[in-house]
């Protein structure tokens, strides 16, 4: 009796693999200056399988960025230099190409008032930093479904 994983001539039987042209990939944009924050967000939702994070370090990049890739949603530090995350929002809310992606805007302020601030900007959403992953994931599930 043989193996199920080998062939009479030792060759591996792999199953059936969807192509990777069927695959549903969610493309995120994270506009966010410190490098350490884009490195761990960006490798915990692409362990989750089916994200691919594109990463800008400020404002003015990230609006080229989200005008050329299109992503399905944006997570946007609000503080940045350049061009801030406040200004950012407003310019790709503005624009009738990027109006639709949902913005997800994060602060370390956790004030009330930081909300209603970057709720007023244009932001679909709003989250505190350090970033809490699963109630972030959460949102970003959210958002995509209501698109």
């Amino acid at each position: 009796m043989r193996s199920p994983a080998y062939t009479v001539r030792g060759l591996v039987d792999l199953p059936s693999i969807p192509s990777i042209g069927t695959r549903v990939v969610t493309k995120i944009l994270y506009i966010e200056d410190n490098d350490d924050n884009v490195y761990m967000l960006k490798m915990r939702l692409e362990l989750l399988d089916g994200y691919d994070v594109l990463a800008a370090e400020d404002g003015e990049k990230g609006c080229e960025l989200a005008a050329s890739e299109q992503p399905d949603l944006i997570l946007m530090d609000l503080e940045m230099p350049v061009v801030d995350g406040w200004e950012a929002t407003r310019r790709l809310k503005g624009d009738p190409q990027t109006r639709a992606i949902p913005i997800v805007g994060l602060s370390a302020h956790a004030l009330a008032s930081e909300r209603e601030r970057a709720m007023a900007a244009g932001c679909d959403e709003f989250d505190t930093k350090p970033v809490e992953f699963d109630r972030l994931v959460a949102t970003v599930r959210r958002l995509l479904a209501s698109r």
